[in-house]
C-alpha cells in the first residue's frame, strides 16, 4: 500500500496536482491537507473510478495534520501563497518560511521516513528550512528530501521544441537544468540536450532561450494579469517528479532526473559538484539517479560552454544567500 500527500491540497496547485495523483495507479491512499476546502477537494476527488482512497483534513480536525502525514510514503508541499505580479521568489520567502517550518516539524514527528517533494516557493530557501527543521529533530536523510524543479526542465523542452517550431519534439527533448530554481539560479545547459540541438540553433537563439526558461515563470504572472503564478504547469510537473519516486519505491531501475538536493546525499559525487563550482555548496539542483531509498546517486555538472560557465558563476552568489536565508530561519528558532 502506497500513501501519497498534499499539504496545501486546495490552492491552485494543490487541487489539480491532487488529480492527478488520484489517477496515478502507483497510489493507494491519498491524504490532503490545507487551511480551507479540504474535505470538498477529497470529496470531489472521491469521486473519479480509480483505486486511490483520498481523505482530506482541516487544522481544526483533531490531529488534522498528524492524520494527514503519517504512515506516509511521499509527501508533496505545494502549500504557500503564490507569487505576483513584480514579486519575485524571494519575496515570498517572508510568509511562505512560517509555512514550509510548521508543515516540516509535523512530518519530523510523524512521518520521518518518508519521501519529501518541496514545491512551496522559494524553494531554494524552503528545502533548507525543512533540512534544518529534520536536523533539530534528529531525523534528517538528505536522500529522502527534493526541491522539485522539474517544471524548468519541462519548460526548457517545450522552449527548445519551440524555437524548433514542431512541438511533437518536446516529449522527447531532453534538457538537463542545474543550479536553483529562481531566475538566474535556473541554469539549462543546452549543450547537454539531447537530442542535440541542430547547428541552425545559433548562440543568439542559445542565450534568448536560457533568459526564457529562467523566467518562464514571469510569462504566466503577468499572462494571468494578477491572477496567480504558474499553478497548472507546475501541478504537472510536481506530479510527474512524484511519479518517478513512486517508480523507483516500487524498484524500478535507471530512473535519472534534475532535483535541487543536499549534496550529502552523495557524498562522493557532492564532493565532485563542489569542486566544480568552486564554492562548498550545500544545495544544488543536479542530475538524480532515484532508488527505493531515495536518491541513489548524483551526477555530476559535466562539460558547459563558457557561456554556461559564465551562467554558473552569476548564480553562485544569489543561491549561497538563498540558502543561507532558510538556514537562518530556522536557526533562530529557539526550539520546535
Amino acid at each position: 500500500m502506497v500513501k501519497a500527500v498534499v499539504l496545501g491540497a486546495a490552492g491552485g496547485i494543490g487541487q489539480p496536482l491532487s488529480l492527478l495523483l488520484k489517477i496515478n495507479p502507483l497510489v493507494d491512499e491519498l491524504a490532503l491537507y490545507d487551511i480551507v476546502a479540504t474535505p470538498g477537494v477529497a470529496a470531489d476527488l472521491s469521486h473519479i473510478a480509480t483505486p486511490a482512497k483520498v481523505v482530506g483534513y482541516l487544522p481544526k480536525d483533531e490531529d488534522g495534520l498528524k492524520k494527514t502525514v503519517e504512515n506516509a510514503d511521499v509527501i508533496v508541499i505545494p502549500a504557500g501563497v503564490p507569487r505576483k505580479p513584480g514579486m519575485t521568489r524571494d519575496d515570498l520567502f517572508k510568509i511562505n518560511a512560517g509555512i514550509v517550518r510548521d508543515l516540516a516539524t509535523a512530518i519530523a514527528e510523524h512521518a520521518p521516513k518518508a519521501f519529501v517533494l518541496v514545491i512551496s516557493n522559494p524553494v531554494n530557501s524552503t528545502v533548507p528550512i525543512v533540512a534544518e527543521v529534520f536536523k533539530k529533530k534528529g531525523v534528517f536523510d538528505p536522500k529522502r528530501l527534493f526541491g522539485v524543479t522539474t517544471l524548468d526542465v519541462v519548460r526548457a523542452s517545450t522552449f527548445v521544441a519551440q524555437v524548433l517550431d514542431d512541438l511533437s519534439l518536446a516529449p522527447q527533448t531532453v534538457v538537463p537544468v542545474v543550479g536553483g530554481h529562481s531566475g538566474v539560479t535556473i541554469l539549462p545547459l543546452l549543450s547537454q540536450a539531447q537530442p542535440p540541438l541542430p547547428s541552425t540553433v545559433d548562440q543568439k537563439t542559445i542565450e534568448e532561450l536560457t533568459t526564457r526558461i529562467q523566467f518562464g515563470g514571469d510569462e504566466v504572472v503577468k499572462a494571468k494579469d494578477g491572477a496567480g503564478s504558474a499553478t497548472l504547469s507546475m501541478a504537472q510537473a510536481g506530479a510527474h517528479f512524484a511519479s518517478l519516486v513512486l517508480k523507483a519505491l516500487k524498484g524500478e531501475k535507471g530512473i535519472v532526473t534534475p532535483s535541487y538536493v543536499n549534496l550529502e546525499a552523495d557524498k562522493e559525487v557532492g564532493e565532485e559538484i563542489k569542486k566544480e563550482l568552486g564554492v562548498d555548496l550545500a544545495y544544488f539542483s543536479v542530475n538524480v539517479e532515484l532508488g527505493p531509498n531515495g536518491v541513489e546517486r548524483l551526477y555530476p555538472i559535466g562539460s558547459t560552454t563558457d557561456f554556461e560557465k559564465d551562467l554558473v558563476k552569476a548564480a553562485l552568489t544569489e543561491l549561497e544567500g538563498n540558502i543561507q536565508k532558510g538556514v537562518g530561519f530556522i536557526a533562530d528558532v529557539p526550539k520546535l
